[in-house]
């Protein structure tokens, strides 16, 4: 099915918070415990799906899993996400000592895996998993700031490093689809920085050829404010786009075709972390009227929610939303409930 298939066939405002670390408040566990045990971190999605009821359930953001299972060195705390600590590339030929391992071989790539799986048996609402950028992987290989420097003084390795990364992501992303996912969201954080026609080069080219081999509903996520990207990242052929709090998404909504899903734009920190639900009921609210107008709409949060996110955040979010009324059509299909848990 894809993307805006879904959204249509809902008798009402579809809402999928990025919310996968809250959940380990509901087990009492760890951050860096669910990144390595796959048992964990399905018992915490699952009891999070079962408490907050979402339309779909995405997998524990970590942006740290393909670049940890070439070997680079990666720093895991109790309770944040993992962050990789050392950028080794730094000319082509660096990529050969790659070239000797399998990331599908890794023990944490295995967890993700797992974790899906055991999601798959038991969880009914569509299930999403994240998988890293081209240009986000590449800048771990190669660090965030050389890589921008790169794209200018030497862009053949920049895209040699790129084309390596998109081999990695469409052998993971493919992995997780036969794992159970519905949906593969492509995390490209350090694509924020890049000019339209830059990003055309350096990130849309390899997104695109991700897209053509996931048999997933396909989102992009870049943090940050990407209004200057947004046509060009619709442009890739994904079906939905994750659009961060910095961003108008009404005039974002002009900028992309009918068929591509906007996904968004809670503030995850400002609001469902450290606001109360009356703050939350407000957003939700605001953004609801804001958007009530447009159909390829899905209320979300702009990014993965901290681990401290109050629980009943995440349920005021998602009760508000569903309260918020189904723009019309002028041919209404027929309509189907959403996938409950």
């Amino acid at each position: 099915m894809r993307l805006i298939n879904w959204v249509r066939k809902a008798d009402r405002r579809l809402v999928v918070p990025l919310a996968g670390f809250p959940g380990a408040q509901l087990t009492g566990s760890t951050i860096k415990q669910n990144e390595f045990n796959a048992e964990l971190q399905y018992r915490t999605l699952y009891k999070l799906a079962e408490y907050a009821q979402p339309d779909a359930l995405f997998m524990m953001m970590d942006l740290s899993v393909e670049a940890n299972a070439l070997g680079l060195p990666v720093r895991f705390p109790l309770a944040e996400s993992a962050s990789v600590e050392h950028h080794p590339v730094r000319e082509i030929a660096d990529l050969e000592q790659y070239k000797v391992i399998d990331p599908m071989g890794d023990c944490r790539v295995w967890v993700f895996l797992e974790t899906m799986r055991r999601l798959a048996r038991r969880v009914r609402m569509p299930k999403g998993a994240y998988v890293s950028g081209p240009f986000t992987l590449a800048g771990l290989l190669m660090g965030a700031n050389q890589i921008a420097i790169d794209t200018i003084d030497r862009p053949d390795v920049v895209h040699a490093v790129v084309n390596y990364a998109e081999r990695i992501i469409i052998n993971y992303a493919s992995a997780l689809v036969d794992a159970g996912a519905d949906m593969i969201c492509i995390l490209e954080p350090t694509a924020c920085f890049l000019s339209p026609e830059a990003f055309r080069q350096f990130s849309g080219r390899s997104i695109s050829q991700i897209v053509r081999h996931i048999d997933a509903m396909s989102i992009l996520h870049i943090c940050g404010n990407t209004t200057n990207l947004i046509a060009d990242m619709a442009a890739t052929g994904v079906q939905g786009l994750s659009i961060g709090p910095m961003v108008n998404l009404p005039e974002a909504a002009k900028r992309v075709p009918d068929d591509c899903v906007l996904m968004g734009n809670i503030d995850p920190v400002r609001v469902m972390a450290h606001g109360s639900p009356e703050d939350v009921r407000r957003a939700v609210r605001d953004l609801g009227e804001q958007m009530k107008a447009v159909e390829n709409f899905v209320v979300a949060t702009g990014c993965d929610l901290p681990p401290e996110t109050p629980l009943e955040n995440i349920v005021t979010l998602i009760d508000e939303a569903r309260r918020l009324p189904r723009p019309e059509r002028a041919a209404d299909t027929p309509s189907a409930h959403a996938a409950g848990f």
